[in-house]
Formats: C-alpha cells, sequence, structure tokens
C-alpha cells in the first residue's frame, strides 16, 4: 500500500458496476417527474388518502375532497393488501367515540391499523399451538386455568409489542407476560373475574376497548336491571381500573338506535353502565409524572409536500401550530425537488387541531391526511424503504453509442444490468446539500472538531447572488449582528431563523455558537456530522473498488446474515454477524460483494482488516479526527455509525418508453401538463421533432438514492 493512502483514493463516485453504455437524459424537470412515497416499517405502502381523514385508529371523518395523484396500480395493489378492512373485524361493539362538533357516532378499531392475523404474528405453527391451547381452554378443561403456554422469543421490541395486542384482541381472556424476550400467555384473572359479573361477550369486548385506549370513547355494557349487580361491577371497575375509567349507570329512556334490539330496550327504560376512558388532567391531585404524561399526547399523519425540505416543512408546521420542531417525529428526510408522501407523528397536537391548521399548511406545499391517534413518536430509520415513480426525459444515445433507433437497446440492457447487479450504494448529493461553497458535510467535520464558531461561520457562508438569504448571510459574517441578519433573512430559512436568534440571545463566541446549534432539533444539528461521515463513506467505498475490485477480499467486513431484510435490520446487526473475510474464504468464493459492507464512521463499529481499515484511520487522521469518540457532547449528540451494504438492489423495477413530438405535453405522473424542455446545447436526437422519456418505478432499501440507481443506469453524473 503507498505511504499515504487517502492520496491514492479515487475521485468519489467514479465506480460503476456494470459495463453497459447508458444514455443521456434530464430529471426532475418538474415535481411530478419524481415522485417518492414511503414504505413504512411493516412494509406499508404510505399514501394519502384523498376523500377522509382519520381522527380514530382507522376511522375515517368526510373531509373536503382533495386532488392528489392517482396512485400506480403497484402501490394501489401493496396499499389495499396491506392496510386491514374497515368493515371485517375491526370494530367492537358498543364502543363508541364522542366527537361533539360533528355530532357523529364511529365504531373504533382494537388495533391501530395493525395486522390483526396471528398466523402472520406468530408464525403458523405456533398460531397452531395457541389454538388448541384456547380450545382446550374453553371447553371447560380447567386444568389448564394454571397452566401457560409460550409463544417464543421476540428479540424486537416492536415486535413484542404486536404480538401482545394480536393476541389480546383475538383472546381477551388469556394475559400475555414478557420475561426477558420470551413471551407466555396464560388465564387473566381480572377477565375470570368480570366474566362472573357480565356475560362473557361483554367481558371480552370490554377488554378489547381497554387495550385500544382510544381517548374520547366509552364502552356500554348491556341492559342490567338489578342494582346489585351494577354496584358490583361498578366497585370491580374502580377497584382493578380507576385510574383508566370512570362508570356510570343511566336508563335509555327516549334514546333511540339503530339496530331494533336498542329501540326495543330503550323503550322499556333499561339501565345500562356506560365506561369512558379518563380523560387527561381532570383529576385533582396529579404527580410531576401524570402532568408530564398529559403533553405526550401524540397524532400521527401522511405528509405529501412538493418541493419542500422535510426539515422545513417541519418548521412551517411547528409554527403553524405554536410547538416546537423537535415535537416531530418522522422516519427519514426525504427529496425537496420532489413529490414526497411520507408519515409523521406530532406531540401535543390533537388531529382535530392538526386538521383546523390544513387549508393554511396546504397553501405552503403540505397535504395533511390519515391524520389519527398515535401511540407514541416515529424513530428516525424505522421504515423499509421508498418506492419511486420517476420520469427521465430528453432521452438520448451518448454521442458515441449510435442513433436514437439503438436507445431502446440501450435502455434495456442497463435496466438489465441493474436488476441483476444492483448499483454502487452511495449516499446521493441531496445528502450533503445544494451549496456549491460550502457543503453540509463540512459543516459536519467542524462539529465533530468541536469547533463551534467555524461551524457558524461556515453554515452562514453565503453563495453568489444578492436574494435576502445571501444579504442576511454576508451581513452577518461581516458585522456578527445576528438581529439585523435575522431581520432580512426570509421566514423560509427556519435553520438559519433559528440559528440567528440564539446568536442574538447568547452571543456569537464559542459558547453562544454551541448553544445556537442546541437550539436546532435533534434531527436537524445531527444532519451535518452525519453528512460528514456519510462523505467518508462515498470516499471509503469508491478507494476499495478502484483497489480491490470487484470481487470480496481477505480482510473485508460481509454480513452473514442469513435474510438481509433490508438496511433497518443490517443497520441493527449485532456484531456477531459482521464477518471478517479470510484468505480461504477469497480463493474459494464463499461470498458475493452484495454482501460485502463498509462502516460509516462512528464509534460501535468495526472497521476492515484490509489496506481499507488503514484508509480510514488516515482520513480521518489527516481531516484531525485520529482521536474522535463520534460523541458531541455539548449539543447531545451520539454517532454510533453503521454498516453499509456496498451494493443497492433495486426491486419491482418496471420501465417504459414514450416517445413524443418536441415541446409536446406529457401528463407527468399525477394529472399535470408538464412541458418538456427543449434545450438547444443538449445532444439532439436524429430527428429533431421527437423525444423519448423513460417512466421508471422501482423500491429501494431505506438510505438509497433514486438518483444514484439512475446514475447506474445512465453512466453519467446528474
Amino acid at each position: 500500500m503507498e505511504d499515504d493512502p487517502v492520496a491514492a483514493s479515487v475521485p468519489v463516485l467514479d465506480s460503476f458496476i456494470s459495463d453497459h453504455d447508458g444514455f443521456f437524459g434530464t430529471i426532475k424537470n418538474c415535481s411530478r417527474d419524481f415522485v417518492v412515497t414511503e414504505i413504512d416499517i411493516d412494509g406499508h405502502v404510505v399514501t394519502e388518502d384523498s376523500s377522509s381523514v382519520v381522527s380514530q385508529p382507522g376511522v375515517c371523518y368526510d373531509t373536503k375532497e382533495r386532488t392528489s395523484q392517482a396512485p400506480s396500480k403497484r402501490r394501489e395493489s401493496a396499499s389495499s393488501a396491506c392496510r386491514p378492512s374497515l368493515t371485517q373485524d375491526c370494530s367492537i361493539p358498543g364502543v363508541e367515540p364522542t366527537d361533539t362538533a360533528a355530532g357523529k357516532q364511529h365504531d373504533v378499531p382494537s388495533l391501530r391499523g395493525e395486522s390483526l392475523d396471528l398466523s402472520l404474528v406468530l408464525g403458523q405453527s405456533t398460531h397452531a399451538e395457541l389454538e388448541k391451547f384456547v380450545t382446550t381452554f374453553r371447553n371447560g378443561q380447567k386444568v389448564l386455568a394454571k397452566q401457560e403456554l409460550t409463544l417464543g422469543s421476540f428479540p424486537d421490541k416492536l415486535q413484542r409489542a404486536k404480538v401482545h395486542r394480536a393476541v389480546r384482541h383475538h383472546f381477551p381472556f388469556l394475559m400475555t407476560v414478557t420475561s426477558q424476550s420470551e413471551i407466555r400467555v396464560k388465564e387473566d384473572p381480572d377477565y375470570k373475574e368480570l366474566s362472573g359479573l357480565v356475560s362473557e361477550e361483554d367481558a371480552e369486548n370490554f377488554f378489547r376497548f381497554l387495550d385500544a385506549k382510544v381517548p374520547g370513547t366509552t364502552y356500554t355494557f348491556r341492559p342490567e336491571d338489578r342494582k346489585q349487580n351494577r354496584t358490583a361491577v361498578h366497585h370491580f371497575l374502580s377497584r382493578r381500573f380507576g385510574k383508566l375509567v370512570e362508570t356510570k349507570s343511566f336508563s335509555q329512556q327516549g334514546v333511540t338506535k339503530s339496530s331494533s334490539e336498542q329501540k326495543e330496550s330503550s323503550q322499556r327504560g333499561e339501565t345500562r353502565i356506560s365506561v369512558r376512558l379518563r380523560e387527561r388532567g381532570k383529576t385533582t391531585k396529579r404527580s410531576a409524572g401524570e402532568r408530564r404524561e398529559e403533553q405526550e399526547v401524540y397524532t400521527a399523519f401522511t405528509l405529501r409536500k412538493e418541493n419542500v425540505e422535510t426539515l422545513e416543512a417541519i418548521s412551517l408546521m411547528a409554527a403553524a401550530l405554536d410547538v416546537v420542531p423537535s415535537d416531530f417525529t418522522y422516519a427519514g428526510i426525504k427529496d425537496k425537488r420532489a413529490i414526497t408522501h411520507q408519515g409523521m407523528v406530532v406531540k401535543k397536537v390533537s388531529a382535530q387541531r392538526l386538521m383546523e391548521k390544513a387549508p393554511d399548511l396546504e397553501r405552503r406545499g403540505l397535504v395533511l391526511s390519515r391524520v389519527r391517534w398515535a401511540s407514541g413518536p416515529l424513530s428516525l430509520g424505522r421504515l423499509q424503504g421508498n418506492h419511486f415513480d420517476l420520469v427521465v426525459r430528453d432521452l438520448r444515445p451518448h454521442p458515441c453509442h449510435g442513433s436514437q433507433k439503438d436507445l431502446a437497446a440501450l435502455v434495456q440492457e442497463a435496466v438489465d444490468n441493474v436488476k441483476t447487479r444492483g448499483f454502487v450504494n452511495y449516499y446521493g448529493p441531496q445528502r450533503f446539500g445544494s451549496a456549491q461553497t460550502v457543503q453540509s458535510d463540512e459543516v459536519g467535520l467542524a462539529l465533530l472538531k468541536e469547533d463551534m464558531v467555524l461551524a457558524v461561520r461556515l453554515f452562514f457562508t453565503p453563495e453568489e447572488g444578492d436574494d435576502p438569504q445571501n444579504q442576511a448571510k454576508r451581513l452577518f459574517l461581516q458585522t456578527g449582528d445576528a438581529k439585523a441578519s435575522l431581520a432580512l433573512m426570509p421566514m423560509s430559512k427556519p435553520r438559519e431563523r433559528i440559528m440567528l436568534r440564539a446568536l442574538h440571545r447568547y452571543g456569537t463566541g464559542p459558547e453562544g455558537c454551541a448553544r445556537a446549534w442546541l437550539a436546532l432539533p435533534h434531527g436537524m444539528r445531527v444532519f451535518y456530522p452525519h453528512a460528514y461521515c456519510s462523505r467518508v463513506w462515498n470516499h471509503a467505498v469508491a478507494h476499495r473498488l478502484a483497489m480491490l475490485g470487484h470481487k470480496p477480499r481477505q480482510g473485508d467486513l460481509v454480513w452473514v446474515h442469513g435474510d438481509t431484510g433490508g438496511l433497518e435490520t443490517l443497520e441493527e446487526a449485532n456484531q456477531s454477524q459482521i464477518h471478517v473475510v479470510t484468505r480461504e474464504e477469497e480463493e474459494q468464493g464463499v461470498y458475493s460483494l452484495a454482501q460485502v459492507v463498509l462502516p460509516m464512521p462512528g464509534n460501535s463499529v468495526q472497521y476492515p482488516e484490509s489496506t481499507l481499515g488503514a484508509w480510514y484511520q488516515a482520513r480521518l487522521a489527516q481531516d484531525g479526527l485520529q482521536n474522535c469518540r463520534f460523541r458531541i457532547t455539548s449539543l447531545k449528540l451520539n454517532l454510533p455509525g453503521c454498516h453499509r451494504p456496498l451494493l443497492a438492489l433495486p426491486s419491482n423495477l418496471t420501465f417504459s418508453l414514450q416517445v413524443l413530438g418536441r415541446g409536446a405535453g406529457r401528463r407527468g405522473g399525477g394529472g399535470e401538463e408538464c412541458q418538456l424542455e427543449d434545450d438547444a446545447a443538449s445532444p439532439k436526437p436524429q430527428n429533431d421533432t421527437d423525444t423519448a422519456c423513460l417512466n421508471m418505478t422501482f423500491d429501494l432499501d431505506t438510505s438509497c438514492y433514486a438518483t444514484v440507481c439512475l446514475r447506474e443506469l445512465m453512466k453519467h453524473d446528474l
């Protein structure tokens, strides 16, 4: 290896996997040419519902109809397959949410949009064992009342939660217990006691109601005219669930329900017991923990944005709702120059309040749909990937590759190669920002070196131009006057405005600059160190391919887990799943290049035991990070790093070519006309009146970039 391993590295994004010729084309001519739809952690495609808004889990309220792009057939089928039907086993008899504003009542599903199929949650064999256990138990063999059934071990917390909810939904008379990561089921003593006071059907439905924990809902038991029995039920519910519910008896005189049975009972004046979930904040004596809990109301929704950055969208919504940006959580950051659909959760904001602001936000390019109650925040990276609907316009062969009639063959060869071999899994240019003077990774390097003043100055380095944003940046760098700069900074630049407000308050010294960075939400401030680590990863993979070729070599790291399960699983992989390739394994070709992973720098990663490991050390030392712990204590940032696959492979890839007259319009993915641009400087097809466009759809794992996939297809930088 050379004395200076960093100097020996090749230019970033200089490596391709396939050797087809490629072609020219333009992307993102208009926003509808680039549509990104998130695929959540359960494999559900996150699409907007154009005719309804959800105020409780799975319950739709009519709202004004919104014009939205029609989903592709692939997304439409995926959505219908993944979402449980609202008419099949999703409502609980006797449960009614209160909607005083609309004067409507709706059934409430017991689960929060999750699968109710136990065979999927548990697996076929475990599900069969559970069914057998339940059948024996319900047939009156009370000898089993003290026995338990083990459902197996579930290391993942979210999976355990799914098991608990699904089992309780189907079998409310069972109790689920977790020990370590093992889940066991046995008879629920509370159910047993309640079923001695009311019917088994009422007992089961009450426990489903209790498990759902949907605020503002009530459960009504069947009529009970014997006061002694009602008193026993009241006492039981107060003793066991008094902190969660409040009960009352009422007569149904004069009340008319939809069913004939309810109508009859109301005419007879029968008495029922109603149970309502307590509203937080109603008790007179509350602990500090209970007061904090009052603030932890979570509302989930689907965000459709167009030509707006994710973090800018969050700032706009936070300002409209009078909350801080950190109250919003999301699974991933989406492109700005695109139409994107993604799931989000906001804390301390009700569904009704969110919808009140929806019309104002829609005027800013933000459309909210499927608004619903959520059990907690989203976590960054908790998604399976993204679905892309793309249009590449003005296609033409590279000048040395033949005429327009060869275009179809060029595209077919490129698609076949990418389908089978994938592409180098580079971080795309949007990871580093659009700035030409100073990019995000340079700011991130300054933060990792804990030079807060330099990081602020780099952050406010202006570009060419005399627009208000750059005027404000120049004024700050020249005078240090944060207040005057804030007055010039456009409202559409939330990060800059947050920083300037903090700098005005705390000063522009080292401590003031640190507090200015800390004023940004976690997702915003961690973006910059991540950008630096991503830049190092891009350089590392380019160096790896140039120096060691396209086969696994001794010292490479490979992921040996049998099922890749996407990048999300890999980032959570135990270190024991990362294996160092031996000389014998290299010679025998045990592993493929698709199994090779490279570390993104952090404090919890393993580095290759090849020349690439030395390259990492030299690169970090060159940047002054030889002793970096990848923790920025003053900014509450910790960067554990991850092992990222060298290659990415698109799935469900389809494409079609269309030849149009030059200047003719074409509907860009959602019903809006997009005129083709006539670029006189671009290479022309043989027939100047014709131009071709490529329509593509495909899925990528989380943290993979469609622009990088297109780069491999087209064999040129975009």
